[in-house]
């Protein structure tokens, strides 16, 4: 009878056992899955405007809650392009939209005509909008497509129904789902006379980026620089909130589920003192019967995690079904998923199977014998 045969009869003689333990490991997984995806979504879905322009990184205003409130004017942006280190700076006001169920929350990018081909818009079909038109828009490619509509038809954005002149393309998903409209136009209707949300920057050709972005920060005290999504929490504090919520519910999942386990794992120890005490008496160390319950604890780990990671993607399409969450939440089954469930699973049994382990590693055979 071989070691690794020993642990998995173990673990099967105790099937119900083991399967609530397993259980517990999956709900777990569970958690740290769901809120790991969903977070993962929410967070790209609020920084993919970053991802629009064609820029080395963004300014935002500083502080704020949602970088969609970022409030810039004018000024800032002729001040931004004054800086050496600066080849160009566009300038877009920024606003979102409900056009229906499948579409609740489509961004409105005000942008001038000229802005388009240095931001990255290459026009698909038809042609770019005039500079002062009040009812000419121009739709991404993957927005076209979702509505069934192309230049020559109407589409209801920016309170009131606008001509489509042209289908877009960025390259980007998240731009080739919005809307642009001409700036003025659209500073007028949103009565921002001169205001922007967001700079799109790009700096000269082997200059520093982060130079260039400390030097402006550091000369307009009230703006801060995007470069990545990891720099989004930033200027974003909801994206922060996010994160930290994601890092306590994955903390609070572990430790409910090592406590869980460990309760079994020690519930086991106590029906199994005569067991390990023979064990000892033919000569097993310490360390081979250390192993032999982190081994039933790796396999109870192992059942927990694909049992959690196949409730997860239930549980997440669900989520991503309900009002609340359609068109924002849209989820992407990645390999760091399947990394993370294996993390969390053998974190919640390493810790809830060390101390039983490290019990009946301390039990001598006289002890054992005694006590059962």
């Amino acid at each position: 009878m071989s070691f690794i045969w020993l642990i998995g009869h173990n673990v099967w003689s105790k099937k119900v056992r083991s399967m609530l333990t397993a259980s517990a490991v999956a709900v777990g997984v569970l958690v740290v899955v769901v809120l790991g995806i969903v977070t993962d979504s929410i967070r790209t879905t609020a920084a993919g405007v970053l991802k629009v322009g064609a820029a080395d990184f963004t300014i935002s205003q500083k502080g704020l809650n949602d970088i969609l409130e970022s409030a810039l004017t004018e000024q800032q942006l002729e001040r931004v392009r004054q800086d050496p280190g600066v080849s160009s700076a566009i300038g877009v006001l920024l606003d979102t939209e409900s056009l229906d169920q499948q579409h609740p929350l489509v961004v409105e990018v005000g942008i001038r005509p000229e802005d388009l081909a240095p931001f990255g818009v290459r026009i698909a079909d038809g042609r770019a909008f005039t500079a002062d038109s009040n009812d000419e828009v121009m739709i991404g490619v993957r927005l076209a497509q979702d509505l069934g509509v192309g230049p020559g038809d109407e589409i209801k954005v920016a309170g009131g129904q606008k001509k489509i002149v042209g289908v877009f393309n960025t390259g980007n998903t998240f731009g080739d789902s919005a809307v642009m409209l001409p700036l003025v136009p659209f500073q007028a209707y949103e009565r921002q006379p001169g205001g922007l949300s967001l700079l799109f920057v790009k700096v000269h050709k082997g200059t520093p980026v982060k130079k260039v972005e400390a030097r402006i920060e550091e000369q307009n005290p009230i703006l801060i620089g995007i470069k990545n999504l990891l720099e989004f929490g930033r200027a974003d504090r909801s994206y922060q909130l996010i994160s930290g919520a994601d890092r306590a519910a994955t903390i609070v999942a572990i430790v409910v589920g090592a406590v869980v386990v460990a309760n079994a794992m020690l519930l086991s120890l106590v029906e199994r003192y005569r067991e390990f005490g023979v064990l000892r008496a033919i000569g097993w160390s310490r360390r081979r019967l250390v192993a032999l319950i982190f081994g039933e604890a790796a396999i109870i780990a192992f059942v927990g995690a694909c049992l959690g990671v196949g409730l997860a993607f239930v549980g997440v399409w669900l989520l991503a079904d309900l009002p609340d969450l359609a068109g924002i939440l849209k989820p992407t089954f990645e390999a760091w998923i399947f990394g993370r469930a294996l993390v969390t699973a053998t974190a919640v049994t390493a810790i809830g199977a060390l101390y039983p382990a490290l019990r009946a590693a301390r039990l001598s055979p006289q002890e054992a014998m005694r006590r059962e």
